[in-house]
């Protein structure tokens, strides 16, 4: 198949060798670009543990002042990604979760104690899930910390706008409820509606195919889990039950 990858472009580039490996066509399209807040101040004093919902959070803290005093606070990783991103930073104690926000908040409140600290979140500038206000409700103080910002583009690239339509795309990977609802609207700001309906929409998410409905009908294939990997399935699935897109 041949698939548009909107991740930002650190991501990107390990995702499309992936693709290539598994027989697909790779055609970059970041959506998204990381900007870091590098150096800001983090007070770590009275936190029992950290918390990221992203593998960027992580690396926000690469070359940071206190990377050295944050990675002896245990920290909650969202999935195995993420984990794998703390891991790799050195930090001692990761615990992990099972993929989604709503999942490290459950695990979060069955291991942790509020009475312990703070628990301190490592943020982007937009949270997809308020993990602080749920978290509260369960009597956990928290602090969130803004490590990095997401700046969206405004427009898709003249050479995806020619491919889409075209017809040479098969379909797109979605893997964020922000990165759909930016390529939505850019999909309709290009005119290119009659073509998303012909594509397939690999989403990692039912909250990330939400995003979708100002597209109106298109195809949609959801991750069962929030992982990479069920993503990676479903495309090869699809792949297998209809001829690739000639070259």
């Amino acid at each position: 198949m041949r698939l548009l990858v909107t991740r930002p472009e650190a991501d990107a580039v390990k995702l499309r060798a992936t693709l290539e490996q598994r027989g697909h066509q790779a055609i970059g399209e970041p959506l998204l670009r990381v900007v870091f807040m590098a150096g800001d101040a983090i007070d770590l004093s009275g936190v029992q543990a950290l918390i990221a919902t992203s593998r960027n959070a992580l690396r926000a803290l690469n070359g940071h002042p206190l990377l050295a005093a944050a990675r002896q606070i245990p920290l909650f990783a969202v999935g195995p990604a993420t984990a794998a991103e703390a891991r790799g930073l050195g930090f001692a104690v990761v615990m992990t979760g099972a993929g989604s926000a709503q999942q490290l908040l459950t695990h979060i409140v069955a291991v942790a104690d509020p009475a312990a600290g703070l628990l301190l979140r490592l943020a982007g500038d937009a949270e997809a899930t308020d993990l602080g206000e749920e978290l509260e409700s369960h009597g956990f103080r928290t602090v969130r910390h803004i490590v990095y910002r997401m700046h969206a583009s405004a427009a898709l690239s003249a050479e995806t706008m020619k491919l889409l339509a075209l017809g040479e795309v098969d379909g797109v990977i979605l893997m964020s409820p922000r990165t759909a609802e930016i390529y939505a609207a850019l999909m309709c700001k290009a005119g290119l509606g009659a073509a998303a309906r012909k594509l397939i929409h690999f989403c990692l998410s039912a909250a990330a195919a939400k995003q979708l409905a100002s597209l109106g009908t298109v195809p949609v294939a959801v991750a069962d889990r929030p992982r990479l990997e069920e993503v990676l399935a479903l495309i090869d699935a699809a792949a297998a039950q209809s001829p690739p897109t000639a070259a």
